[in-house]
């Protein structure tokens, strides 16, 4: 059993930066693929990014490739998430969400085992 628990999210201005935090229970996290999704009112939830239990290597929607950064600390049990350049549409609460020894290039598709309560970000002048 893994518990997910996210933080950082806020209200931010067009063009601004967050950076989300997941901190993860458990003595096993760097065996977990993780992953962040977001919903939108009114809209399915999307995934966002993925990284490996290692960190070495990540997935990203292109929505938010070249924007957004997802990292892990596995000594922290602690995945991240650096948003910049943020807009209007990535308004949305975000999950995190993760899976053992899934490939970080189905993360986007199949979702996590276990997932967090949730963050809202809110981006808004």
């Amino acid at each position: 059993q893994v518990q997910l628990v996210e933080s950082g999210g806020g209200l931010v201005p067009p063009g601004g930066s967050l950076r989300l935090s997941c901190a993860a229970s458990g003595r096993t996290f760097g065996s977990y693929t993780m992953g962040w999704f977001r919903q939108a009112p009114g809209k399915e939830r999307e995934f966002v990014a993925a990284i490996s239990g290692s960190g070495s290597m990540t997935s990203y929607a292109e929505s938010v490739a070249g924007r957004f950064a997802i990292s892990r600390s596995n000594a922290e049990n602690t995945m991240y998430l650096k948003m910049n350049s943020l807009n209007a549409k990535d308004t949305a609460i975000y999950y995190c969400a993760a899976r053992s020894g899934l490939p970080v290039l189905l993360m986007a598709t199949t979702g996590g085992d276990y997932w967090g309560q949730g963050t809202q970000v809110t981006v808004s002048s």
